[in-house]
């Protein structure tokens, strides 16, 4: 299937490594001209060489490097078609664990990154009549996973944002989605299994096991096949799905509403 996704200008943040350079690989091997945004600078560099992509370094807490880095792509490569919202995860606790800068740190880093990407991309959509927007959230915005209070506190914001973004949005051609993804061999699932295991006193190989057995399909998500699902429905193929989210996760959640 042709995406149609050739002469598209795709933005990915957070896409220096996991779910988000993924996302950034497929974009770029079905053909979108893809700018790659994160901190490390030396390793987004090598990012963005692997995959033929375009690195625009960022800090996704600071707003107003958003907004100009938002320029800056749309100054070099001619405006932007795609944004793939993505944002290295509040770290895990519970609510004892936190105080209001934590919260509001948790805040800066998931849901307003995700509002003030947005802001800086739809001007440049609009008048290339029409584009859209992904959301990388959590399955946690299915069912809330303990010890993951601030994740499932910020990306469910998200969520609310995006379902009522593309009402307003619709008539200007822009689709807004969510994508959920399950556990995938990324370093975030492998930092969470360190601390579980850290916490229950157990093997980090134990952790993992655990996990895998808990998914019908037996094992932990590839990120490339997270990634093909992000290129699929920030394409052409996917023209008429707007508002929902997709979880990708193996079959592991039981919720109806997946």
């Amino acid at each position: 299937m042709d995406l149609g996704l050739a002469n598209k200008v795709a933005w990915v943040l957070g896409a220096s490594s996991g779910l988000g350079l993924a996302s950034a690989r497929v974009l770029a091997q079905e053909g979108a001209t893809v700018a790659l945004s994160a901190r490390g600078e030396d390793k987004l560099a090598a990012a963005a060489k692997d995959i033929g992509g375009h690195a625009f370094p960022l800090d996704v807490t600071d707003g107003d490097a958003i907004a100009a880095t938002g320029r800056a792509i749309e100054e070099r490569l001619g405006g932007i078609d795609i944004l793939v919202a993505n944002a290295g995860g509040p770290p895990p606790g519970t609510f004892d664990d936190f105080d209001d800068a934590a919260m509001l740190h948790a805040f800066d880093l998931t849901a307003a990154s995700a509002w003030r990407a947005t802001k800086a991309v739809l001007p440049s959509m609009r008048a290339r009549g029409g584009g859209a927007v992904v959301y990388i959230t959590s399955i946690t915005t299915k069912e809330v996973v303990d010890g993951l209070l601030l994740s499932n506190m910020m990306r469910a914001a998200v969520v609310g944002m995006a379902k009522t973004l593309a009402r307003e949005l619709a008539s200007d051609n822009i689709r807004v989605l969510c994508v959920a993804p399950g556990h995938h061999d990324t370093p975030r699932v492998r930092q969470l299994d360190e601390a579980r295991a850290t916490a229950e006193g157990k093997p980090v190989a134990e952790i993992k096991a655990r996990m895998a057995a808990s998914i019908p399909m037996g094992r932990l998500g590839d990120p490339l096949e997270f990634g093909n699902a992000v290129a699929f429905l920030a394409s052409e193929a996917a023209s008429y799905i707007s508002g929902v989210t997709l979880t990708v996760d193996g079959g592991q959640l039981r919720s109806m509403s997946t």
